[in-house]
């Protein structure tokens, strides 16, 4: 690994931090890299994972222009590699989401393009505050967000608002961005609060947060009938599993008027407060 360094604490939280100076740009090397990463998360042993850039005001700035403008130079080469062009970053992306455990991106400066759509792919999104760009630009660069930004967009905010956003190639601020729904918190450190969030779900039963993620992201690509099935599979799941049981009696044994402070114990899980 050349672009992508990693290291992971007493807890089971993995950071894997992305440099590639001078300006961060994503690009195949760096996609090869996470592509190799991804399964050795799925290690017991890792609870959780936080993606950042490792350069100041740059998470992935977006995807190399240049290598996509000798790309599309080269019609040899794209008649050859067809939909498989797109085809092998969706799947990358679709694995990290799928990863059975959370993934925080800490959106630590400009995160556009294929570092936006990449950013799409994990589960809370943390902006650092700043003069910082969140969005997707390809239209203004006469191509389309091909890495899966057309579909995870519309998903998250419906169709209407994303072609909005797409059509105009809109990149906006940090708390712009927050207040359409394009990221989860603006905090002044982003890698800070990503550690904070990542720490505090590292304490929670893995089976829980996996099945939670299996329910959301199936169940939303199926109807509300066959996702709520998934959901009754998934619950039984946490049912039957050991932690389960023994989180819900410690809880019961709060005192009565100790409980919602036992649910709230947790800082790291919190939204903070406007």
């Amino acid at each position: 690994m050349s672009l992508w360094k990693t290291e992971r604490d007493a807890s089971g939280v993995v950071v894997a931090t992305y440099t590639n100076p001078p300006m961060n740009y994503f690009c195949a090397q760096g996609t090869q890299e996470l592509g190799a990463l991804i399964p050795s998360w799925s290690d017991p042993a890792v609870r959780a994972v936080v993606l950042t850039g490792g350069m100041t005001g740059k998470f992935i700035t977006h995807y190399s222009v240049e290598e996509l403008a000798a790309l599309a130079a080269d019609h040899d080469t794209m008649r050859a590699l067809g939909l498989g062009l797109n085809h092998g970053y969706h799947e990358l992306l679709r694995s990290l989401r799928d990863l059975p455990k959370p993934v925080i991106v800490a959106m630590n400066g400009d995160t556009m393009g294929g570092g936006f759509e990449l950013s799409l792919s994990c589960d809370i999104r943390i902006a650092a505050a700043g003069d910082h760009r969140i969005g997707l630009p390809e239209a203004t660069l006469g191509i389309l967000p091909g890495g899966s930004g057309t579909q995870r967009l519309s998903r998250l905010l419906g169709a209407g608002r994303a072609i909005d956003f797409i059509l105009r190639g809109r990149i906006c601020r940090p708390e712009e961005a927050r207040e359409i729904g394009l990221v989860h918190e603006v905090a002044p450190d982003a890698l800070a609060r990503a550690r904070a969030i990542a720490s505090d779900l590292a304490q929670l039963s893995p089976i829980a947060l996996a099945e939670i993620k299996r329910c959301v992201y199936r169940g939303s690509d199926v109807s509300l009938e066959a996702g709520l099935v998934i959901e009754s599979e998934s619950f039984m799941a946490t049912m039957f599993s050991k932690q389960g049981l023994d989180t819900m009696r410690e809880y019961v044994a709060q005192p009565l008027d100790k409980r919602r402070a036992w649910l709230e114990r947790r800082p790291g899980l919190a939204h903070p407060r406007k």
